[in-house]
Parts: C-alpha cells; sequence; structure tokens
C-alpha cells in the first residue's frame, strides 16, 4: 500500500476543477500484521469440503490469493472426515482455516430472538451453550483446525483461557463473529483484551470509525467489503484503498448481496453454495482489480501467514 493512493475518478474530477480535498495522513494506521503487511483476503461462508475445492479451483483460475477460509453453519455440522479433508487441503496451500463453534441464541430454543429487539442474538444460552462451543473447539483442534469463529464474549474468553492452559492449542487463533462485531473502540480493546485475535466489525462503519478503533487497538480487523443482505448488504469496493489505509492491518471479506442464505449448510443447499462460493472468489478478484489501480495493492500480507502478533491481554489471574 503507497501512503497516498489515488482516489477513485481523482485524476478526471481533478481536470474538472471537482479537487477531493487531501488524505489527513493522520488518519493512516500505524499498524501491520507482523509481517509487515497491511491486507491479508478472507473467503467466508466455505461450508464443507466441496465449497472449499470451489473456492481453491476458481482462486487459482482468477489469480486471487487466499489467507483464510471461514465457515458459518459450525463444526457440529460437519463429520470428522470432512474437517479432515478440509484441513489437509488448506494446510498445503499455507491458507488458514477457521470453523464457527457450537450452540448460538439464533438456533436456540430461546423465543428473545424472534422479537423486534432481536434478544441477545447469537450469544450462547446458558451453560450448556458454552459447553457445546467448547466441544467443537476441542475436537476441531484436535482434528487440526487452528482459527475458531466465536459470537459470544464468555465463550470468546473461555476459549482464550484453554489456550493459555493447554487445553487446546496455544497457537489457535479466535476470530470475533460479524454479529457481535464492536462498533466503538472501546469495546474493540476489550474483545482483544478477552483474547480475539481477529475482529469482524459491521460493514456498515465509517472511515472514521475504523480511525477511532485503530487509535486504540492494533488488533487484526475482518470487514466485509461486500456484505450478505442479513448484514446489510452494504458494497464498499470503491473505498477499498481507503478501508485499508484507514483499517489495517485488515482482512478483506467477499461476502454477497443478493444471495440467499446457507446457514446450517446442507445437501438441500449445494448448488447454491458452490455457486456463490465461486462468486465470491470473483468479487475478490474485482475488488483487488481496483486496489492495483488505485496504487495501493502492494500492501498483502506473503501468503501462508496467519498469526495476529503481540495483542494486549486481560489477566488471568484476577
Amino acid at each position: 500500500m503507497t501512503d497516498t493512493p489515488r482516489r477513485p475518478g481523482e485524476p478526471a474530477l481533478s481536470a474538472l476543477g471537482l479537487h477531493a480535498p487531501p488524505a489527513d495522513p493522520g488518519d493512516t494506521s500505524p499498524h501491520t500484521f507482523p509481517d509487515g503487511g497491511t491486507w491479508r483476503v478472507e473467503i467466508p461462508s466455505v461450508e464443507g469440503p466441496e465449497a472449499l475445492a470451489t473456492v481453491l479451483a476458481e482462486s487459482a483460475r482468477l489469480d486471487v490469493p487466499v489467507h483464510r477460509v471461514s465457515q458459518g453453519s459450525g463444526v457440529w455440522m460437519l463429520r470428522d472426515a470432512e474437517i479432515t479433508e478440509m484441513v489437509d487441503a488448506t494446510a498445503g496451500r499455507g491458507i488458514e482455516l477457521c470453523l464457527f463453534t457450537g450452540p448460538r441464541g439464533t438456533w436456540d430454543t430461546g423465543a428473545s430472538v424472534r422479537t423486534d429487539s432481536g434478544g441477545a442474538g447469537l450469544r450462547s444460552r446458558g451453560h450448556d451453550a458454552v459447553a457445546g462451543c467448547v466441544e467443537d473447539a476441542v475436537r476441531a483442534t484436535e482434528l487440526g483446525v487452528k482459527c475458531l469463529l466465536v459470537a459470544d464474549e464468555g465463550v470468546l474468553w473461555t476459549l482464550h483461557r484453554a489456550r493459555a492452559t493447554g487445553v487446546i492449542p496455544a497457537d489457535t487463533t479466535l476470530k470475533v463473529s460479524a454479529l457481535i462485531g464492536p462498533v466503538n473502540p472501546a469495546a474493540y480493546a476489550v474483545y482483544e483484551r478477552l483474547g480475539a485475535d481477529s475482529l469482524n466489525v459491521p460493514s456498515d462503519l465509517t472511515l472514521a470509525h475504523l480511525t477511532e478503533i485503530r487509535r486504540v487497538s492494533a488488533a487484526p480487523m475482518d470487514l466485509y467489503v461486500e456484505a450478505p443482505d442479513d448484514l446489510g448488504g452494504y458494497v464498499r469496493m470503491y473505498e477499498i484503498a481507503e478501508l485499508v489505509r484507514r483499517g489495517a492491518p485488515l482482512y478483506l471479506k467477499f461476502g454477497l448481496a443478493k444471495a440467499p442464505s446457507i446457514y446450517p449448510y446442507g445437501a438441500q443447499l449445494r448448488d447454491v453454495t458452490l455457486a456463490t462460493a465461486r462468486e465470491r472468489v470473483r468479487r475478490g478478484r474485482l475488488a483487488l482489480d481496483l486496489l492495483e489501480r488505485h496504487g495501493a495493492g502492494g500492501g498483502m500480507s506473503p501468503l501462508g501467514t496467519r498469526l495476529p502478533g503481540d495483542l494486549r491481554r486481560f489477566d488471568m489471574a484476577s
């Protein structure tokens, strides 16, 4: 990434006297991934081995670098053999595989998530739901999964303690779901201290909001450049260079607007899952082309890198 990437339409608008105000250097994030990169690529909603194979084939065809793939249905929706197949396929290409953990409120028997307020949303209701998440975490990491996706602060803290005490491997990374993503710098800093290694933020945060977060935390950020409809359906392709400048270190995620939900995944959703997997990779190619055209394509982390660097944590003894 250059310090001053070209803004969309800038040369033509300048010729017409419609100059944009200069970018404030103080808005540039001072943080990077440990390897010095400012952005990585994540393909979400990769729900099983067949969807993963589709993503890998399409990323090779379109030359889309992929650092991480994530799954949204949950560890419990995959057989051991399917998890092992995904672990082997991603490990051979240096791609981080991230699987969602355990029960969540939107699939639970609680009625509050059906109300206008949404109740507690995805959070894990009761001890047994937390236990299910831990069960998924132990099973997945024993099969070689190195990244776990969580949607509850208590589950996050529990799994952070679990890796600190050896219940799960110490190099397991914990990723916060977009459905509980923090929307202010104070909340972002709390999630980091609870054990988050990367944090999805809602795709409607403004550029100023990203700058505010980066003034308090260096924890990697995940952001849908194009968000699914149930997360707002936002398409922020033309902001991509500025998103990286403000939000680095940043995972660029490519969801799909105007596409049906595929969670929890099953064979009845096979055709749409494979079709949307291909299109997510294509959206990634479009976004990376924009980065290149705007002079901001040079900040990619090397492929095969996954760790977030040194982050701040709460004292577990307190």
